[in-house]
């Protein structure tokens, strides 16, 4: 894989993308729910199943570029990847302090991951495994490969506080919806409610350090725009719900200007925010009704 040229990366990750779109009928027909309810009447069905199908595209670019990325080096990769911070001054700050770096399924989540461990951020991940130890491993040795330490989800609470309390790094993925937990607050996303994690904030406010987005953005000549937003710090929020609304709300944002790049087919608003009784026609077909999930939106 590394020895293929990018234009040969991009047209395998058209086929692979248009293969899987045709054969994952369940994934598909979440994706094409997902972007009515999000988009509301603002795009045409045939929209719909365009942006479907250029997600599966980048799902697809994205894990082949996993393993393509292993050619890149220090010396090398800002030939593929451009780097834009709104603020030039994190960077420095991140490194004095230590950070919680956060990204979304979006565009190239992979490879950001990859490059900042050449600029010098060595970052503890938390990943889940394969239900296959095997791609775990070899999953597990292509995100280490530019100087992360990949850790599973199970006591990766401690382990984080403890790498961050040393002014260290941490890599978080942070825009899936999750059950109900003590680390979870219910958040407005695309107009709709859903249940994501707080760990990112919650540990930015335990140890007072700030929590850095970005986004990966695949570029159409195969290289990629890594857009770095401005620190948010925890003072200038009052509860790790607050915070972790303003983080999607930037996520939100880069997704509505290039909806292709997300992950469309995973379901993101699983629960509904009413009674068992009421069906709230605004929420896609898989979504259902979860107490746990309405005491959770009444906690502030």
């Amino acid at each position: 894989m590394p020895k293929l040229p990018r234009p040969g990366v991009l047209a395998l990750s058209t086929v692979t993308g248009w293969i899987a779109y045709l054969a994952d009928f369940q994934g598909r027909e979440t994706a094409h729910e997902n972007l009515r309810a999000a988009f509301r009447g603002q795009i045409t069905e045939a929209q719909v199943r365009r942006i479907a199908l250029a997600s599966y595209q980048t799902f697809a670019r994205t894990f082949i570029d996993l393993f393509w990325a292993s050619r890149l080096t220090r010396e090398n990769y800002e030939e593929y990847v451009h780097i834009r911070f709104e603020d030039p001054a994190v960077e420095e700050l991140a490194r004095q302090r230590g950070a919680i770096w956060v990204t979304a399924h979006f565009g190239n989540f992979e490879v950001v991951s990859y490059v900042w461990g050449f600029r010098g951020f060595p970052w503890v991940v938390v990943a889940q495994d394969f239900q296959n130890p095997a791609l775990t491993g070899i999953f597990t040795k292509l995100r280490q490969n530019s100087g992360h330490t990949i850790i599973p989800q199970e006591g990766a609470m401690l382990r984080l506080m403890k790498t961050l309390t040393k002014k260290g790094h941490v890599g978080l993925l942070t825009d899936l919806n999750i059950k109900p937990n003590k680390i979870a607050a219910v958040i407005e996303c695309f107009g709709l409610k859903t249940c994501v994690t707080t760990l990112h904030t919650s540990l930015s406010r335990r140890i007072g350090l700030p929590v850095i987005t970005g986004v990966c953005v695949p570029l159409p000549d195969g290289g990629y725009r890594v857009h770095a937003h401005r620190a948010l710090e925890p003072a200038d929020f009052s509860t790790p719900r607050e915070m972790a609304q303003a983080v999607w709300d930037r996520f939100e944002k880069e997704i509505r200007e290039m909806p292709e790049a997300w992950m469309w087919m995973y379901k993101h608003w699983r629960y509904l925010p009413g009674k068992d009784s009421e069906r709230d026609p605004r929420y896609p077909a898989y979504a259902n009704a979860l107490r746990t999930f309405r005491d959770l939106m009444d906690t502030k």
